[in-house]
Protein backbone atom coordinates (compact mmCIF):
# COMPACT_ATOMS: atom_id res chain seq x y z
CA UNK A 1 0.00 0.00 0.00
CA UNK A 2 3.05 2.23 0.65
CA UNK A 3 4.71 1.76 -2.27
CA UNK A 4 1.27 1.88 -4.61
CA UNK A 5 0.69 5.83 -3.16
CA UNK A 6 4.25 6.82 -3.64
CA UNK A 7 4.71 5.41 -6.46
CA UNK A 8 1.71 7.30 -8.28
CA UNK A 9 2.23 10.50 -6.25
CA UNK A 10 5.76 10.40 -8.28
CA UNK A 11 4.43 9.43 -10.93
CA UNK A 12 1.75 12.29 -11.47
CA UNK A 13 4.37 14.65 -10.38
CA UNK A 14 7.24 13.68 -13.29
CA UNK A 15 4.69 12.56 -15.62
CA UNK A 16 6.68 9.21 -16.34
CA UNK A 17 9.71 10.83 -16.40
CA UNK A 18 12.89 8.64 -15.30
CA UNK A 19 13.04 10.63 -12.33
CA UNK A 20 9.38 9.22 -11.25
CA UNK A 21 10.81 5.75 -12.23
CA UNK A 22 13.96 6.01 -9.72
CA UNK A 23 11.89 7.36 -7.28
CA UNK A 24 9.90 4.54 -7.38
CA UNK A 25 12.30 1.92 -7.12
CA UNK A 26 13.69 3.67 -3.97
CA UNK A 27 10.19 3.97 -2.67
CA UNK A 28 9.95 -0.15 -3.41
CA UNK A 29 13.71 -0.70 -1.19
CA UNK A 30 12.84 1.30 1.36
CA UNK A 31 9.06 -0.37 2.01
CA UNK A 32 11.25 -3.77 1.72
CA UNK A 33 14.06 -2.43 4.46
CA UNK A 34 11.17 -1.29 6.41
CA UNK A 35 9.42 -5.05 6.52
CA UNK A 36 12.89 -6.03 7.17
CA UNK A 37 14.41 -3.63 9.72
CA UNK A 38 13.77 -6.24 12.76
CA UNK A 39 15.99 -8.83 11.28
CA UNK A 40 18.76 -6.29 10.87
CA UNK A 41 18.82 -5.82 14.75
CA UNK A 42 18.90 -9.58 15.48
CA UNK A 43 21.14 -9.17 18.11
CA UNK A 44 20.19 -5.73 19.47
CA UNK A 45 18.71 -5.48 22.83
CA UNK A 46 16.50 -7.92 24.36
CA UNK A 47 14.81 -9.61 21.62
CA UNK A 48 17.83 -11.52 21.05
CA UNK A 49 16.59 -14.68 19.55
CA UNK A 50 18.32 -17.58 21.14
CA UNK A 51 15.23 -19.45 21.79
CA UNK A 52 17.06 -22.27 23.42
CA UNK A 53 18.92 -21.05 25.77
CA UNK A 54 17.81 -19.57 29.02
CA UNK A 55 18.48 -15.72 29.68
CA UNK A 56 19.25 -15.48 32.95
CA UNK A 57 19.07 -12.89 35.52
CA UNK A 58 22.03 -11.37 37.23
CA UNK A 59 20.19 -12.08 40.96
CA UNK A 60 19.87 -15.86 40.07
CA UNK A 61 23.34 -16.36 39.49
CA UNK A 62 24.47 -14.47 42.22
CA UNK A 63 21.77 -16.42 44.49
CA UNK A 64 22.86 -19.74 42.96
CA UNK A 65 26.47 -19.38 43.27
CA UNK A 66 26.32 -17.55 46.87
CA UNK A 67 27.13 -14.09 45.47
CA UNK A 68 30.20 -15.14 43.25
CA UNK A 69 31.93 -16.47 47.05
CA UNK A 70 35.84 -17.15 46.59
CA UNK A 71 34.35 -20.77 47.99
CA UNK A 72 32.17 -21.52 45.30
CA UNK A 73 35.35 -21.23 42.77
CA UNK A 74 36.08 -23.86 40.30
CA UNK A 75 38.78 -22.64 38.37
CA UNK A 76 40.06 -19.35 36.83
CA UNK A 77 41.81 -18.35 33.65
CA UNK A 78 43.31 -15.24 32.26
CA UNK A 79 39.76 -13.59 31.20
CA UNK A 80 37.46 -15.25 33.52
CA UNK A 81 36.34 -17.00 36.59
CA UNK A 82 34.37 -19.85 36.75
CA UNK A 83 31.90 -20.93 39.83
CA UNK A 84 29.49 -23.67 40.69
CA UNK A 85 26.49 -23.25 41.46
CA UNK A 86 22.95 -24.27 42.26
CA UNK A 87 19.46 -23.28 40.27
CA UNK A 88 16.77 -22.78 41.72
CA UNK A 89 15.55 -26.34 40.67
CA UNK A 90 18.05 -27.99 42.06
CA UNK A 91 20.60 -28.87 39.07
CA UNK A 92 24.18 -27.67 39.51
CA UNK A 93 25.74 -25.59 36.80
CA UNK A 94 29.07 -24.02 35.99
CA UNK A 95 28.69 -20.12 35.85
CA UNK A 96 31.77 -18.52 33.53
CA UNK A 97 31.92 -15.10 34.60
CA UNK A 98 34.30 -12.74 32.21
CA UNK A 99 36.90 -10.25 33.42
CA UNK A 100 35.32 -6.63 33.81
CA UNK A 101 38.06 -5.10 31.25
CA UNK A 102 36.72 -8.06 28.86
CA UNK A 103 32.76 -6.29 28.95
CA UNK A 104 33.48 -2.90 27.46
CA UNK A 105 31.80 -2.22 23.93
CA UNK A 106 31.55 -6.21 23.94
CA UNK A 107 27.78 -6.76 23.82
CA UNK A 108 27.12 -6.83 20.15
CA UNK A 109 30.11 -9.64 20.03
CA UNK A 110 29.12 -11.14 22.98
CA UNK A 111 25.72 -11.97 21.66
CA UNK A 112 26.80 -12.97 18.13
CA UNK A 113 29.52 -15.64 19.58
CA UNK A 114 26.85 -16.89 22.13
CA UNK A 115 24.95 -17.45 19.53
CA UNK A 116 27.59 -19.74 17.47
CA UNK A 117 28.67 -21.76 20.65
CA UNK A 118 25.06 -22.58 21.22
CA UNK A 119 24.70 -23.97 17.74
CA UNK A 120 28.04 -26.02 18.32
CA UNK A 121 25.98 -29.12 20.03
CA UNK A 122 27.73 -32.71 20.10
CA UNK A 123 27.49 -34.85 22.83
CA UNK A 124 31.76 -33.82 23.35
CA UNK A 125 31.12 -30.68 23.58
CA UNK A 126 29.87 -28.58 26.44
CA UNK A 127 26.54 -27.29 25.95
CA UNK A 128 26.03 -23.57 26.56
CA UNK A 129 22.68 -23.38 28.77
CA UNK A 130 22.03 -20.30 28.99
CA UNK A 131 23.72 -16.33 29.58
CA UNK A 132 23.07 -12.91 31.39
CA UNK A 133 24.34 -9.92 29.83
CA UNK A 134 23.82 -6.42 31.29
CA UNK A 135 25.98 -3.35 31.06
CA UNK A 136 28.42 -4.44 33.59
CA UNK A 137 28.34 -8.54 33.77
CA UNK A 138 28.80 -10.69 30.49
CA UNK A 139 28.18 -14.66 32.35
CA UNK A 140 27.63 -17.63 30.58
CA UNK A 141 26.23 -20.52 32.18
CA UNK A 142 27.12 -24.57 31.59
CA UNK A 143 26.29 -27.88 32.87
CA UNK A 144 28.01 -29.07 35.81
CA UNK A 145 31.14 -31.05 34.72
CA UNK A 146 30.72 -34.10 38.33
CA UNK A 147 33.97 -35.16 37.75
CA UNK A 148 35.81 -31.95 36.61
CA UNK A 149 38.75 -32.05 34.09
CA UNK A 150 41.46 -34.88 32.44
CA UNK A 151 44.32 -32.52 34.35
CA UNK A 152 42.84 -32.58 37.35
CA UNK A 153 42.09 -36.17 37.61
CA UNK A 154 45.22 -36.97 36.17
CA UNK A 155 47.17 -35.00 39.14
CA UNK A 156 45.28 -33.26 41.81
CA UNK A 157 42.63 -36.55 42.53
CA UNK A 158 42.25 -37.45 46.34
CA UNK A 159 43.76 -40.99 47.02
CA UNK A 160 40.08 -42.10 47.57
CA UNK A 161 39.73 -41.97 44.32
CA UNK A 162 41.17 -44.38 42.09
CA UNK A 163 42.65 -43.54 38.49
CA UNK A 164 41.61 -43.38 35.51
CA UNK A 165 41.61 -46.67 34.20
CA UNK A 166 43.50 -47.54 30.50
CA UNK A 167 39.84 -47.98 29.19
CA UNK A 168 38.49 -44.59 30.45
CA UNK A 169 41.69 -42.89 29.44
CA UNK A 170 40.94 -44.38 25.54
CA UNK A 171 37.64 -43.55 25.74
CA UNK A 172 38.69 -39.73 26.54
CA UNK A 173 40.91 -40.25 23.45
CA UNK A 174 38.41 -40.64 21.07
CA UNK A 175 35.63 -38.45 22.31
CA UNK A 176 37.46 -35.56 22.69
CA UNK A 177 38.85 -36.07 18.77
CA UNK A 178 35.21 -36.46 17.91
CA UNK A 179 34.59 -33.33 20.29
CA UNK A 180 36.90 -31.23 17.76
CA UNK A 181 36.25 -32.79 14.33
CA UNK A 182 32.79 -31.47 14.75
CA UNK A 183 33.68 -27.79 15.34
CA UNK A 184 36.32 -27.91 12.77
CA UNK A 185 34.12 -30.01 9.54
CA UNK A 186 30.29 -29.09 11.05
CA UNK A 187 30.36 -25.72 12.44
CA UNK A 188 29.79 -22.73 10.27
CA UNK A 189 31.52 -20.98 11.06
CA UNK A 190 34.26 -23.08 11.92
CA UNK A 191 34.59 -22.87 15.33
CA UNK A 192 38.94 -22.87 16.44
CA UNK A 193 39.54 -23.94 20.24
CA UNK A 194 42.71 -22.51 20.20
CA UNK A 195 43.56 -23.81 23.76
CA UNK A 196 43.01 -27.69 23.27
CA UNK A 197 44.17 -29.27 26.81
CA UNK A 198 43.81 -31.55 29.68
CA UNK A 199 42.80 -28.94 31.85
CA UNK A 200 40.07 -27.84 28.96
CA UNK A 201 38.50 -31.59 28.13
CA UNK A 202 35.70 -31.84 31.21
CA UNK A 203 33.92 -35.14 32.52
CA UNK A 204 30.64 -36.14 32.97
CA UNK A 205 29.19 -37.94 35.67
CA UNK A 206 29.96 -41.52 33.18
CA UNK A 207 33.90 -40.33 32.42
CA UNK A 208 32.65 -39.29 28.75
CA UNK A 209 35.21 -36.58 27.34
CA UNK A 210 33.20 -33.15 27.28
CA UNK A 211 35.31 -30.52 25.14
CA UNK A 212 35.14 -27.11 27.38
CA UNK A 213 35.78 -23.66 26.39
CA UNK A 214 35.43 -23.87 22.82
CA UNK A 215 34.84 -20.77 20.74
CA UNK A 216 35.94 -18.78 23.59
CA UNK A 217 39.16 -17.86 22.41
CA UNK A 218 37.70 -15.57 19.55
CA UNK A 219 35.35 -13.90 22.08
CA UNK A 220 37.93 -13.05 24.48
CA UNK A 221 40.25 -11.75 22.07
CA UNK A 222 38.01 -9.64 19.78
CA UNK A 223 40.00 -6.68 20.52
CA UNK A 224 43.46 -7.89 20.68
CA UNK A 225 45.48 -7.36 18.11
CA UNK A 226 47.63 -9.80 16.14
CA UNK A 227 50.43 -9.53 18.17
CA UNK A 228 48.13 -10.33 21.79
CA UNK A 229 46.27 -13.23 19.82
CA UNK A 230 49.68 -14.96 19.12
CA UNK A 231 50.07 -16.06 23.34
CA UNK A 232 46.57 -17.62 23.44
CA UNK A 233 47.30 -20.95 24.57
CA UNK A 234 49.10 -22.90 27.56
CA UNK A 235 53.03 -23.14 27.00
CA UNK A 236 53.86 -26.98 25.76
CA UNK A 237 50.50 -26.96 24.14
CA UNK A 238 51.27 -24.31 21.86
CA UNK A 239 51.83 -24.83 18.05
CA UNK A 240 55.27 -23.35 17.05
CA UNK A 241 53.43 -21.81 13.79
CA UNK A 242 50.82 -19.97 16.27
CA UNK A 243 53.47 -19.32 18.63
CA UNK A 244 55.61 -16.89 15.51
CA UNK A 245 52.41 -15.86 14.04
CA UNK A 246 49.99 -15.83 15.59
CA UNK A 247 47.61 -17.27 13.21
CA UNK A 248 45.88 -20.03 14.13
CA UNK A 249 44.02 -22.90 12.32
CA UNK A 250 42.43 -26.30 12.92
CA UNK A 251 45.94 -27.79 12.88
CA UNK A 252 46.93 -25.71 15.97
CA UNK A 253 44.02 -27.21 17.56
CA UNK A 254 45.36 -30.83 16.44
CA UNK A 255 48.91 -30.09 17.56
CA UNK A 256 47.35 -29.43 21.30
CA UNK A 257 45.03 -32.43 20.71
CA UNK A 258 48.07 -34.33 20.50
CA UNK A 259 50.00 -33.06 23.31
CA UNK A 260 46.79 -33.13 25.53
CA UNK A 261 47.04 -37.69 24.23
CA UNK A 262 50.33 -37.51 25.30
CA UNK A 263 49.35 -35.69 28.94
CA UNK A 264 46.73 -38.06 29.01
CA UNK A 265 49.19 -41.07 28.44
CA UNK A 266 52.05 -40.40 30.59
CA UNK A 267 49.69 -38.54 33.54
CA UNK A 268 52.75 -35.95 33.50
CA UNK A 269 52.75 -32.03 33.28
CA UNK A 270 53.14 -30.64 29.33
CA UNK A 271 55.94 -28.15 31.17
CA UNK A 272 57.85 -29.71 34.65
CA UNK A 273 60.91 -28.48 35.59
CA UNK A 274 61.45 -31.17 38.17
CA UNK A 275 62.53 -33.58 34.93
CA UNK A 276 65.36 -31.82 35.13
CA UNK A 277 66.22 -33.74 37.95
CA UNK A 278 66.83 -36.82 36.22
CA UNK A 279 68.70 -34.98 33.00
CA UNK A 280 65.13 -35.46 31.17
CA UNK A 281 63.57 -33.15 29.13
CA UNK A 282 61.42 -29.79 30.51
CA UNK A 283 59.05 -30.52 28.03
CA UNK A 284 56.82 -33.14 27.68
CA UNK A 285 56.77 -33.82 23.78
CA UNK A 286 60.76 -33.91 23.73
CA UNK A 287 60.76 -36.12 26.59
CA UNK A 288 58.44 -38.67 25.01
CA UNK A 289 60.25 -38.29 21.41
CA UNK A 290 63.89 -39.30 23.78
CA UNK A 291 62.32 -42.08 25.53
CA UNK A 292 60.63 -43.33 22.50
CA UNK A 293 63.92 -43.35 20.26
CA UNK A 294 65.29 -45.68 23.30
CA UNK A 295 61.97 -48.54 23.12
CA UNK A 296 61.17 -47.08 26.54
CA UNK A 297 57.45 -47.36 26.51
CA UNK A 298 57.22 -48.75 30.14
CA UNK A 299 58.40 -46.00 31.32
CA UNK A 300 56.47 -43.67 29.40
CA UNK A 301 53.11 -44.76 30.30
CA UNK A 302 51.22 -43.13 33.99
CA UNK A 303 53.11 -45.32 36.97
CA UNK A 304 48.97 -44.98 38.36
CA UNK A 305 48.13 -47.63 36.01
CA UNK A 306 50.30 -49.84 37.51
CA UNK A 307 51.04 -52.12 34.01
CA UNK A 308 47.01 -52.34 33.66
CA UNK A 309 47.32 -51.76 29.63
CA UNK A 310 47.91 -52.65 26.54
CA UNK A 311 51.22 -52.33 24.79
CA UNK A 312 50.09 -52.22 21.82
CA UNK A 313 47.44 -49.67 22.43
CA UNK A 314 49.73 -47.21 24.07
CA UNK A 315 52.03 -47.20 21.26
CA UNK A 316 49.31 -46.57 18.84
CA UNK A 317 47.94 -43.62 20.73
CA UNK A 318 51.74 -42.33 21.22
CA UNK A 319 51.84 -42.95 17.48
CA UNK A 320 48.67 -40.82 17.12
CA UNK A 321 50.02 -38.22 19.40
CA UNK A 322 53.02 -37.70 17.29
CA UNK A 323 51.94 -37.80 13.67
CA UNK A 324 49.66 -34.91 15.33
CA UNK A 325 52.53 -32.76 16.91
CA UNK A 326 54.69 -32.72 13.81
CA UNK A 327 56.08 -29.04 13.51
CA UNK A 328 54.57 -28.51 9.99
CA UNK A 329 50.85 -27.97 9.80
CA UNK A 330 50.13 -29.08 6.69
CA UNK A 331 51.93 -33.03 7.74
CA UNK A 332 49.35 -33.01 10.91
CA UNK A 333 46.12 -35.12 10.41
CA UNK A 334 42.59 -33.32 10.23
CA UNK A 335 40.76 -34.28 13.37
CA UNK A 336 38.29 -36.14 11.33
CA UNK A 337 41.61 -38.19 10.27
CA UNK A 338 42.88 -38.82 13.62
CA UNK A 339 39.10 -40.06 14.73
CA UNK A 340 39.46 -42.95 12.02
CA UNK A 341 42.93 -43.66 13.22
CA UNK A 342 41.70 -43.97 16.63
CA UNK A 343 38.87 -46.34 15.30
CA UNK A 344 41.67 -48.37 13.80
CA UNK A 345 41.54 -46.89 10.05
CA UNK A 346 44.73 -45.86 8.45
CA UNK A 347 47.42 -45.68 11.59
CA UNK A 348 49.79 -48.04 10.39
CA UNK A 349 50.11 -46.67 6.74
CA UNK A 350 50.54 -43.21 7.75
CA UNK A 351 52.75 -44.16 10.58
CA UNK A 352 54.89 -46.26 8.23
CA UNK A 353 55.12 -43.50 5.85
CA UNK A 354 56.28 -40.93 8.60
CA UNK A 355 58.79 -43.46 9.81
CA UNK A 356 60.27 -43.78 6.28
CA UNK A 357 59.82 -39.87 5.68
CA UNK A 358 62.32 -39.38 8.98
CA UNK A 359 64.78 -41.61 7.88
CA UNK A 360 65.48 -40.03 4.55
CA UNK A 361 65.81 -36.63 6.43
CA UNK A 362 68.20 -37.93 9.79
CA UNK A 363 70.65 -39.52 6.36
CA UNK A 364 70.15 -36.42 4.20
CA UNK A 365 70.71 -34.33 7.31
CA UNK A 366 73.58 -36.53 8.12
CA UNK A 367 75.18 -36.37 4.63
CA UNK A 368 74.81 -32.86 3.85
CA UNK A 369 75.04 -31.38 7.31
CA UNK A 370 77.30 -33.59 9.71
CA UNK A 371 77.57 -30.87 12.25
CA UNK A 372 74.37 -29.44 12.30
CA UNK A 373 71.34 -29.89 14.53
CA UNK A 374 68.59 -28.00 12.29
CA UNK A 375 66.36 -30.92 12.33
CA UNK A 376 65.44 -31.09 16.00
CA UNK A 377 62.32 -28.97 16.29
CA UNK A 378 62.38 -27.58 19.87
CA UNK A 379 60.11 -25.50 18.99
CA UNK A 380 60.82 -23.48 22.34
CA UNK A 381 64.71 -23.01 22.40
CA UNK A 382 63.89 -19.40 20.60
CA UNK A 383 61.65 -18.06 22.74
CA UNK A 384 62.27 -15.44 25.45
CA UNK A 385 60.62 -16.05 28.32
CA UNK A 386 58.61 -13.14 28.70
CA UNK A 387 57.25 -13.98 25.68
CA UNK A 388 55.82 -17.83 27.16
CA UNK A 389 54.39 -15.62 29.99
CA UNK A 390 52.49 -12.90 28.06
CA UNK A 391 48.93 -12.63 28.42
CA UNK A 392 46.28 -15.64 27.68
Amino acid sequence: MIVFVVANSATGATRGGVAARLFAASAIVLAWYLRRKPEKHFFDGPEVHLEQLKRFSLRELQVASDNFSNESILGRGGFNKVYKGRLADGSLVAVKRLKEERIQGGGLQFQREVEMISMAVHQNLLCLRGFCMIPTERLLVYPYMANGSVASYLRERPESQPPLDWQIRKRIALGSARGLAYLHDHCDPKIIHRDVKAANILLDEDFEAVVGDFGLAKLMDYKDTHVTTAFRGTIGHIAPEYLSTGKSSEKTDVFGYGVMLLELITGQRTFDLARLANDDDVMLLDWVRSLLKEKKLGTLVDSDLRGNYVDEEAEQLIQVALLCTQSSPLERPRMSKVVRMLEGDGLAERWEEWQKEEMFLQEFNHTHHPSSNWLINDYTSNIRPEELSGPR
